[in-house]
């Protein structure tokens, strides 16, 4: 009888761990489709989308639309870090046409506001404020347009790497867009 209990609880047990893992694969194929329809929402940009989106394994998988937005953020934060080293370092070249270290230095205040945005924008999707958070996100898109500008020319290294910056906050206006969350449910 004691080798039937035995028994008994490794099948229960057995069961329980297939349903379980049944459960997370129907989870995560619910994922793959909602980061399908948001990346559907940026059609020009979709591959990106669905890269960055599936770039932190563990939000990715169990997350919802919040978690897709703050992934990425934090992928354009990152962008934008990589914006102000390059500035900075740019704008310690003696040979630079005093125009072009102006606008450098212009494009270094401005970046750092949208560092500071995106933040925000964080901040406020964790709070549930949607509308904070596009007001903060437009803020920072509105950011690296000033630093373009200021910036004579449009083939350097930072309009390239601003113009990933606001695809990846492109990202963000599609993912907390209010039509969405009615989709979501």
């Amino acid at each position: 009888m004691d080798h039937m209990t035995k028994l008994f609880t490794v099948l229960a047990l057995c069961v329980a761990f297939l349903a379980h893992h049944t459960t997370a694969l129907n989870k995560n194929a619910g994922n793959k489709d909602l980061i399908n329809r948001v990346c559907n929402l940026v059609p020009a940009n979709k591959q990106m989308c669905v890269e960055i989106l599936h770039s932190d394994p563990i939000r990715s998988q169990n997350g919802d639309l919040k978690d897709l937005a703050i992934i990425s953020l934090r992928v354009a934060a990152k962008n934008a870090s990589g914006i102000l080293t390059d500035v900075k370092m740019l704008i310690d070249d003696p040979n630079l046409d005093p125009d072009v270290q102006q606008g450098l230095a212009d494009c270094k205040e401005t970046i750092l506001d949208a560092e500071s945005q995106l933040e925000d924008t964080i901040a406020s999707l964790l709070v549930d404020s949607d509308v904070d958070a596009q007001t903060w996100l437009k803020a920072a898109l509105a950011a690296i347009t000033t630093c373009d500008d200021s910036i004579p020319g449009s083939d350097d290294v930072l309009s390239v790497k601003s113009s990933v910056f606001r695809n990846l906050c492109n990202i963000v206006v599609a993912i907390t867009k209010p039509c969405l969350k009615i989709v979501e449910i």
